[in-house]
C-alpha cells in the first residue's frame, strides 16, 4: 500500500434485515434458494458500497454470504458431521452446540473463491479476506476422530492453505486469518499454533494477516472482559513468536481495551491493523477518539506500517451504527495523516 495509514475493517459488515435476522450472531437466513443466492449478492454489493462511501481503503465482502466466520468455511469441507452435535466450551467462555469431526476432512471444493472473484470485478482498490484460522477452526468443534488438537489444526491449515491460494489467483491483496483463540490458549499457540497459521499461509505472494481480538460485542465477551482486570496482558504471549513469524500483518484490538499500547513493541516491525473502534456497543466513535488511540499507537508502530482498524468484526451492530464507526475510522485517520504529513 502507498497510501499512509491505510483503513480497514477486521472483518463483518451487518448484514440486511431482507438477507439475516438483524443483529445476531448465526443469524437465519430470510430467503431460499436462488433468491438467498441473489440476495447474497446484492448484499455484499452493498457492503461493499457503504466502505466506498465511508472512504475505506482497503475493502472486503463484509462477510455477507456466511453465517458465520467459522463454521460456513467449515460446512463446505468433508468429515465434518453437523447433525452429529456436541456441547463444547468455545474459548473457555461459553458452550455451544457444534457439529462432529467424524473423520480426516478435506475441502472438496472451493469455498469463497467465486465471491472473491465477484468483489474483484466490482472494484479496483486493494481488497482483504478473512478466512478461520486453524486454532479457532478446532474450537468450535467436537473431535471424534482425530482425537488430537494438534493434528485437527494441521488438516485444517493445509485445507485453509488451498482456499488461501485460490483466493490470491482470484485476486485478493491481503488474505487475513482470524485467531481470537490465540488469546487463551497460550502454550498450543507458542508450541503449535503460529507453526499451523505459517502453514496456512504457505507460498501465498500476497500479504498476509492474523486477527487476534477479544471478540464480537456479545454478552459472552463482554462479560469474560470484566474479568480480565485493569490491564489485558493476553497479547503478550503470541506477540514475541509471531513478531519473528512469516505473517506479514497483525490485527489486534485496542480502542476502548485494557490493552497496555506498550505491549506493541513486541511485535515492531511488522504491519499492524490497529483496532481503532469499539465494536462492543452502539456508540460512534468521533474522529478526534480514533485520532487518539492511533497516536498512541504511533509511539511503538512506525507510521508507514500503522493499518487503522476495527476492533473486531461488526455483524452483532446495526448497520447504520456500522456506517458511522466505519466514517469515524476514515476521518480519524485523516486527522493523524494530515499531521504526519505536515
Amino acid at each position: 500500500m502507498n497510501t499512509l495509514l491505510p483503513t480497514s475493517t477486521a472483518g463483518s459488515l451487518p448484514k440486511p434485515a431482507w438477507l439475516a435476522t438483524p443483529e445476531t450472531l448465526w443469524a437465519p437466513w430470510q430467503l431460499q434458494g436462488q433468491a438467498l443466492d441473489d440476495g447474497k449478492h446484492d448484499a455484499l454489493r452493498l457492503a461493499l458500497l457503504d466502505q466506498q462511501q465511508a472512504g475505506l481503503d482497503i475493502v472486503s465482502d463484509g462477510e455477507q454470504t456466511r453465517q458465520h466466520f467459522v463454521t460456513t468455511f467449515i460446512e463446505h469441507l468433508h468429515g465434518v458431521d453437523f447433525d452429529r452435535r456436541a456441547t463444547v466450551r468455545i474459548r473457555d467462555r461459553y458452550d455451544a452446540s457444534v457439529p462432529t469431526v467424524v473423520s480426516s476432512v478435506a475441502r472438496q471444493r472451493p469455498v469463497f473463491v467465486e465471491d472473491a472473484k465477484r468483489l474483484r470485478q466490482l472494484t479496483g482498490q486493494p481488497i482483504k479476506w478473512a478466512l478461520p484460522g486453524p486454532m479457532t477452526m478446532i474450537d468450535t468443534l467436537y473431535d471424534s476422530h482425530y482425537k488430537s488438537r494438534e493434528k485437527l489444526a494441521w488438516a485444517f491449515a493445509e485445507i485453509l492453505n488451498e482456499e488461501a491460494r485460490e483466493l490470491e489467483a482470484a485476486g485478493v491483496d491481503i488474505i487475513q486469518f482470524d485467531e481470537p483463540a490465540f488469546n487463551v490458549f497460550f502454550d498450543e499457540v507458542n508450541d503449535w499454533g503460529i507453526a499451523t497459521l505459517e502453514r496456512a499461509a504457505q507460498g501465498l505472494r500476497c500479504e498476509t494477516a492474523v486477527h487476534i481480538c477479544y471478540g464480537y460485542g456479545i454478552k459472552a465477551n463482554t462479560d469474560w472482559k470484566k474479568t480480565l482486570g485493569s490491564e489485558w496482558r493476553q497479547y503478550e504471549q503470541a506477540f514475541p513468536k509471531l513478531q519473528t513469524s512469516a505473517i506479514d500483518i497483525i490485527s489486534l484490538e485496542c480502542h476502548n481495551a485494557r490493552v497496555p499500547m506498550e505491549l506493541l513493541e513486541l511485535i515492531r516491525g511488522k504491519k499492524v491493523m490497529v483496532g481503532a473502534i469499539d465494536v462492543a456497543n452502539h456508540a460512534i466513535e468521533t474522529p478526534e477518539e480514533v485520532a487518539d488511540t492511533l497516536r498512541k499507537a504511533l509511539a511503538f508502530v512506525d507510521a508507514d506500517k500503522l493499518y487503522p482498524c476495527t476492533n473486531c468484526g461488526m455483524a452483532p451492530l446495526p448497520r447504520q451504527v456500522a456506517r458511522g464507526k466505519l466514517e469515524a475510522l476514515v476521518k480519524g485517520a485523516d486527522i493523524v495523516r494530515q499531521a504526519l504529513a505536515g
